[in-house]
């Protein structure tokens, strides 16, 4: 099977992030929110695991004694005192964790079914997965205006990720194997004043294009141009407003009976 997404430019896109400063807002929204709802369960936990680390801060933040860092950018996981991961080809110490935080990395996985069974394989017994991912009404303005582009020029090529939908999770997280899986949808509007204001924060995020089928030559300034006039259209003549959704989600592993 050919893969959707490149696994080595993910990690380019990442360390580049890191090199310039990476863009935080949304991420720090996710990692916030996944903190607060581990603080209303009575429970302890002694060893975590956190995939995507972007902010070297984030372990300490969970106030866990043992954490463990993977991010998919060396950079990020080299800050962090981590390790990088490709979350479905990773061979995981089984039973390790009683806690798996995972924010924002899941989303740009080519087999993601695989990816939950490896994390459900490194986790124990009544085990806490949480976290989010990008869903799939995220940027609909950008895409927009890319196929109003493709259409002028009599194109079409892939330029923003096609993502899951969040109806689908709750089923893929029970059939890797956790119990009461609960997903939440989080969309975060945030409003620009261009095109390439996007596209600098998706940049700084490393949330651009990682398709393995992107078009090996970049967008044409035409192309941007016009995109990017469809993008100030959509708007109110100063700002555009686009769209971020996020599905949050935790689930847990079989307690032993």
């Amino acid at each position: 099977m050919t893969d959707l997404f490149d696994m080595k430019l993910r990690a380019m896109r990442r360390d580049r992030a890191a090199r310039t400063g990476p863009e935080l807002f949304l991420f720090e929204r996710a990692f916030a929110d996944c903190l607060e709802r581990i603080e209303l369960i009575e429970r302890r936990f002694d060893r975590a695991l956190l995939l995507g680390c972007p902010d070297p801060s984030w372990p300490r933040r969970t106030n866990i004694k043992h954490v463990e860092v993977f991010d998919p950018g060396p950079l990020f996981a080299n800050a962090a005192g981590g390790a990088t991961i490709v979350e479905d080809r990773w061979r995981p110490e089984v039973g390790a964790y009683d806690l798996v935080l995972a924010i924002g990395t899941l989303d740009t996985i080519n087999d993601l079914p695989v990816a939950l069974r490896l994390v459900r394989t490194a986790m124990g017994s009544d085990a806490l997965l949480i976290g989010a991912l990008s869903g799939g009404a995220t940027l609909p303005q950008l895409r927009a205006a890319m196929r109003a582009a493709d259409s002028r020029a009599g194109v079409a090529a892939p330029h923003v990720h096609p993502r899951i939908e969040a109806a689908m999770l709750a089923p893929l997280l029970s059939a890797a194997g956790f119990c009461n899986p609960v997903v939440d949808v989080d969309r975060v509007q945030v409003s620009y004043v261009s095109l390439g204001a996007l596209v600098a924060d998706l940049r700084a995020m490393g949330a651009t294009n990682i398709l393995a089928s992107r078009p090996l030559i970049s967008v044409t300034k035409s192309a941007f141009s016009s995109a990017g006039r469809h993008f100030v259209d959509a708007g109110d003549g100063d700002r555009t407003v686009e769209t971020f959704e996020f599905l949050h989600f935790a689930a847990w592993t079989p307690a032993k009976s």
